[in-house]
């Protein structure tokens, strides 16, 4: 489950300045940077542990999922009910619906950040979905992955495979590729002139629907394009 209808990428409060070199150094992407192991979940195992734990918890209560935009959580007069797949007697969340004055209020939301983000420097970009990847490792991963098991009706290995190690990767190498997209660079230059190429954000926002049975995808669709510095309005599909 996601709690995401309609959003945009943070905003920096202040506009940084543009720059292909930081101010203080040049970066280079750490070099720990590889697939994320997966889980085996044998019987008492502490992620297996973790897991049970974070099933029932989300099996308690129904979550109303809200719209989110613009960093605000919207909880509207249209709600869908989200049933769990292999038992549709019970109700796993109440998701309130985007109307078309929200949907609008996204868009320039997004357009409206969308010179501070293109702004900022790529290190610090790249910095939040890095952090974004270590938590979903260690502190959310058994959350993830029991909302997909009981959202999606995957079994624990799907489930590990797609919300937890496909998407940790997904931002990890995104960004290690878009550091490599960024040094591509000419090779030559004629005699006093320095000849470069400066990658630019598109001019508007990236409007993103992700399927409704791959979290991985939902997670990457509009960060993809956030990392390298566009902003994006997401409406996961029913």
């Amino acid at each position: 489950m996601w709690s995401l209808v309609a959003r945009r990428v943070a905003r920096p409060t202040a506009p940084r300045a543009a720059a292909s070199f930081s101010s203080l150094g040049t970066f280079d992407m750490p070099a720990q940077l590889a697939n994320e192991p997966m889980k085996n979940y044998a019987p008492g195992s502490p992620e297996r542990d973790a897991l049970r734990r974070a099933i029932t918890r989300l099996r308690e209560r129904v979550h109303d999922v809200p719209c989110v935009v613009n960093g605000e959580r919207i909880f509207t007069d249209e709600v869908v009910e989200q049933v769990c797949p292999s038992e549709h007697a019970h109700v796993l969340a109440r998701v309130h619906q985007a109307s078309s004055t929200l949907v609008n209020d996204a868009i320039e939301g997004a357009l409206a950040a969308r010179k501070a983000w293109a702004e900022t420097p790529f290190e610090e970009r790249a910095a939040i979905f890095l952090k974004a990847a270590d938590l979903l490792s260690t502190k959310y991963r058994a959350d993830v992955c029991a909302a997909t098991m009981l959202g999606q009706g995957k079994n624990v290995w799907q489930a590990e495979i797609d919300a937890a190690a496909e998407l940790i990767d997904f931002w990890r190498f995104n960004v290690k590729y878009a550091h490599e997209i960024y040094q591509q660079q000419p090779t030559e230059s004629a005699t006093g002139v320095w000849n470069r190429v400066e990658y630019r954000p598109l001019e508007g926002f990236v409007f993103a629907i992700t399927p409704f049975n791959f979290t991985a995808i939902g997670g990457n669709l509009p960060t993809s394009v956030a990392i390298m510095g566009n902003v994006a309005v997401w409406k996961p599909t029913q």
